[in-house]
């Protein structure tokens, strides 16, 4: 990719950064797409896990990650997704945004959508997730979502996780 794309869709994509498919980030994030799938929103979900580790690293050319690429450059809304260790987002996101050109996400809404093992870890998402979509020079929502694993039980969210994805909702509805 050598070009921001001037032709945005109607779609949204699940980036998930999580080394686990069905981690509570992505499983947050799924449910922010059905909401939007509602709203007739074409969804699709990015494992960066099933990546091929060597093009994720810019070691190897790969088709899978050239359409995931490819995915966040043509979506409006990118559902950014990773649980906290250590403070801060998975290296899986860190590999695959640093792919991405300079102004790779101008013109696109983006969602972070973190989990932690406790409260201690919320301020990840204002001191790593906004900063990298700022870095290229993404929008996002006011609304991040940081939960625990208190917030979801199964795929039930708890009122806390449920008002948090009200709010996501009524200011992505207010933005496109």
């Amino acid at each position: 990719m050598t070009s921001v794309n001037q032709n945005i869709s109607n779609s949204v994509t699940l980036v998930s950064g999580s080394p686990n498919v069905m981690s509570s980030s992505r499983r947050i994030g799924a449910l922010i797409l059905d909401k939007l799938s509602e709203r007739k929103f074409e969804t699709n979900i990015i494992d960066l896990s099933t990546l091929n580790s060597e093009a994720l690293l810019g070691r190897k050319d790969d088709t899978d990650v050239s359409s995931a690429l490819g995915k966040v450059d043509e979506a409006r809304i990118i559902v950014i997704t990773s649980p906290i260790y250590r403070a801060t987002y998975t290296g899986l996101l860190k590999v695959f945004f640093d792919l991405m050109p300079q102004g790779g996400l101008t013109g696109k809404i983006c969602v972070p959508v973190a989990t932690g093992g406790g409260n201690m870890h919320q301020l990840a998402v204002d001191h790593g997730l906004r900063p990298l979509v700022a870095s290229l020079e993404g929008l996002t929502v006011a609304n991040a979502i940081f939960a625990t694993s208190n917030d979801l039980t199964e795929d039930t969210p708890s009122d806390a996780l449920r008002n948090m994805l009200d709010n996501v909702m009524y200011e992505l509805d207010a933005l496109i």
